[in-house]
């Protein structure tokens, strides 16, 4: 598989390089990638257009979803007004796109950095199709934008807040950056992915979703700054990633973070140390986005003195396992909180973070592939099969 020439390196939020040196892998690790990148080769192509329910407009290629923690109020015989139920999943949330899109999360990194490491074709092969068959093929493809994510039932689609849906896409977007090009994934594929970031970044920029996402001043919003950058930067448009670090992100982290690290909005939450650890992931993307364009996101304090790298400081003592004394419902799996110890530890070079993402990962991968549903403490995907 050889890769194309390219006129400038990649962006990357997460460094590959350590994970893909020479040597690097002992004979279990590889076993491991081997087993997993394997299981997900048999994993069905993936769609939009798969979901039982019609979204509202008609078209099944519209992305369409409902929030996570919504649930009918059984004090109603109609279930109306749907109420939340912070941390706790409603089953029927699986039914739609969201926990669709995150097998395709799933399963893509791993596929990729397979093909990379073991030198297999047959998975670049399968990560191009699921790749063409979610974002481009014209009949299963995913119409860029979500105007019907997260609609609670009974309420308006304009009235939704569902972009967080997509923030597995930052990470995402790394592993495809990998993807080595071969008979199945040319230069003009790779073009036309681009393209549709650059339709889905468009939307982002102007929808009435993205401006109500923007004033929630918590882990949704950072994850919208956060998507923002990266798809600017995957879509060859870096001037609207300095725009929007410069006039949202410095801001932003100040509004979320105390100086001595915490973020109290996300301490209220019912998953605490899950959102608090996925906020960080949100700004640590942020930073190395602006690491690219020549902005310091790391070393920098606002003036009560809010920092990033602060933030990472205060949750290191839980991922090193002193008690959490906050709510947490469902068991937080440490190894989560590898990738946000990597992206700290390429921001800034301390040795300790790198010291700690180590002792809390499972897998080699761990630090570098995003799970959402881990993260979030929801249902972890496993590879769809035809039916």
């Amino acid at each position: 598989m050889d890769q194309a020439p390219l006129t400038q390196p990649p962006f990357l939020c997460l460094d590959w390089s350590e994970c893909l040196a020479a040597g690097g892998w002992s004979e279990k690790e590889t076993g491991e990638l081997r087993e997993e990148a394997g299981a997900w080769l048999g994993c069905a192509p993936l769609s939009v257009t798969q979901k039982a329910h019609l979204p509202p407009s008609g078209d099944r290629r519209d992305y369409w979803s409902i929030p996570p923690y919504a649930w009918p109020n059984l004090k109603q015989q109609d279930g109306q007004p749907w109420i939340s139920r912070d941390g706790e999943v409603n089953p029927a949330f699986y039914e739609y796109d969201a926990f669709r899109f995150e097998t395709l999360c799933e399963a893509l990194p791993r596929l990729i950095l397979g093909a990379k490491v073991l030198q297999d074709l047959s998975l670049a092969r399968h990560a191009a199709l699921l790749l063409k068959t979610w974002f481009l093929d014209s009949e299963t493809g995913m119409n860029p934008h979500l105007t019907y994510a997260q609609v609670v039932p009974g309420r308006a689609a304009a009235e939704s807040n569902g972009i967080i849906d997509t923030s597995s896409l930052v990470f995402l977007l790394d592993a495809v950056e990998q993807l080595p090009l071969h008979d199945q994934w040319s230069a003009q594929d790779q073009a036309a992915l681009r393209g549709w970031a650059s339709a889905y970044l468009d939307w982002l920029l102007d929808s009435v979703q993205a401006r109500r996402e923007a004033e929630h001043h918590n882990n949704r919003t950072a994850w919208l700054h956060a998507q923002v950058c990266r798809l600017a930067l995957f879509a060859h448009r870096p001037e609207l990633a300095r725009q929007r670090i410069e006039a949202h992100v410095y801001s932003e982290l100040d509004l979320q973070f105390q100086p001595d690290g915490s973020q109290p909005h996300e301490l209220k939450r019912t998953l605490a140390l899950t959102y608090c650890s996925y906020t960080l992931m949100a700004f640590g993307a942020l930073a190395q986005c602006a690491r690219a364009l020549g902005l310091d996101l790391w070393s920098w304090k606002s003036p009560r003195g809010s920092s990033l790298r602060q933030g990472v400081e205060w949750m290191c003592p839980y991922y090193s396992g002193q008690a959490w004394a906050w709510p947490q419902i469902k068991p937080f799996e440490m190894r989560s909180a590898a990738l946000v110890l990597n992206l700290a530890w390429q921001g800034t070079g301390e040795e300790s973070f790198r010291v700690l993402r180590d002792r809390v990962r499972r897998q080699v991968w761990d630090g570098l592939i995003f799970s959402k549903s881990r993260m979030a403490c929801r249902r972890v995907p496993v590879p769809f099969r035809e039916r």
